[in-house]
Order: C-alpha cells, then structure tokens, then sequence
C-alpha cells in the first residue's frame, strides 16, 4: 500500500481496499517493516482493520518484518 510521495493522503490506501472488495477477494495479507520508520504504515493498516498474523505465502519469519491480514 506504498504509495508515490504526490499521491499521499489522497486515499490511494482506501481505493485499493475498494477495488479488492469489488473484484471479489476475501483476504488480503500484506508485510512491512517492523522498525520504527514503518510505525506510521502499520498504524494505518491496524486503522483499516489489518491484525498481526504470521508470516505467509512464500516469507519466513523475520525480526525486520511485520505481517499483517485482514478479510474483506
């Protein structure tokens, strides 16, 4: 849910989410880093009803990630 730096707080976030929900998908799961810098884009994806889970698909376990998933 990274987004270019023009395009910040423009709702790119929330429009993604949308789309998901409209073309059917029932979970999303997504990682970002677990150090302090990425605070502010785990904050916004427990705000947009993100929990913690473990590490899926093809990841492993790791200090430097965070994990997150949600049904839509």
């Amino acid at each position: 849910m990274r987004t270019a730096k023009t395009c910040l707080r423009r709702g790119v976030a929330g429009m993604l989410l949308t789309e998901a929900k409209r073309r059917g998908y029932r979970r999303l799961s997504l990682e970002t880093g677990s150090m302090a810098y990425f605070e502010p884009a785990r904050r916004l994806y427990r705000k947009a009803g993100f929990k913690e889970c473990a590490a899926f698909f093809g990841y492993k376990p790791d200090p430097n990630s965070a994990f997150f998933t949600r049904e839509i």
